[in-house]
């Protein structure tokens, strides 16, 4: 079976393609554990810079809606949860720069794997968004610590608590994105930035990098455990099943 994640490595760049294309490259477990894998692989690796993204229409839409959810084991909850909320501390503990390209849809764990990349750009069809309220769930990935960070406390509010997506050129208004450029030019754009920090003093970057994040990580830290226990309360409940099923009843319509 093809891997839910392909890594490859050239010119000093490490480049993670989110890889089921036929479910938008939406989260399953497979993904999580394969997305895992390559960010440890590529901590390990002689790349001094590495790209996120996803092949085919989307980065990452979100969490699959026609996985199998489990419910009433809370240990095994509390694991899928922290596996998932792992890809944000791995972004984050890498000692190169991340970068994601983002076109399509980011939404949900989506849009939470850009917010941890150091980094983002966007292509003009890039659509983020967090719809977990909706579904009756708690967000997860820090976006609890770093999306105010990134738009202010009451911008991030009005973007949890309505769950409106937001186009790549008010994103960037919003600070959610650094750049958005042609479609065409997306990967090519973000292979050279990642060429162009790669060519930099390796230990300078990654100091850089982590000047830069301690004071976010300081609260990253609790507020990862908080969304734990957030989800842990919704996981199973009625309403998020209510509003799963709503939500399949639309995609398979």
């Amino acid at each position: 079976m093809e891997r839910t994640v392909q890594h490859t490595e050239a010119d000093g760049v490490a480049v993670l393609a989110l890889n089921r294309p036929h479910r938008l490259n939406a989260v399953a477990p497979a993904l999580v554990t394969d997305l895992v894998a390559a960010l440890r692989a590529v901590a390990d690796s002689p790349a001094r810079a590495v790209v996120l993204t996803g092949n085919g229409r989307a980065f990452c839409a979100g969490h699959d809606l026609k996985e199998p959810v489990e419910s009433g084991d809370g240990h095994a909850s509390r694991l899928r949860l922290e596996q998932i909320q792992e890809v944000t501390r791995l972004i984050r503990g890498l000692p190169q720069p991340v970068i994601a390209a983002v076109h399509g849809y980011a939404l949900g764990a989506g849009a939470e794997f850009a917010l941890g990349c150091d980094l983002v750009l966007a292509a003009p069809d890039a659509i983020f968004g967090f719809p977990e309220v909706s579904l009756g769930l708690s967000v997860t990935g820090a976006a609890s610590r770093l999306l105010p960070l990134l738009v202010g406390p009451l911008k991030a509010k009005e973007l949890l608590l309505l769950g409106e997506r937001v186009d790549a050129h008010t994103a960037l208004e919003l600070g959610l994105v650094n750049a958005v450029t042609g479609a065409e030019e997306l990967l090519p754009t973000a292979l050279d930035w990642a060429r162009r920090m790669a060519a930099q003093p390796a230990q300078a970057m990654t100091l850089a990098k982590r000047a830069l994040d301690r004071g976010i990580d300081s609260s990253v830290e609790g507020a990862l455990e908080l969304e734990v226990a957030h989800a842990l309360i919704t996981d199973g409940s009625a309403d998020v099943t209510a509003a799963t099923d709503g939500f399949r009843r639309r995609a398979d319509g």
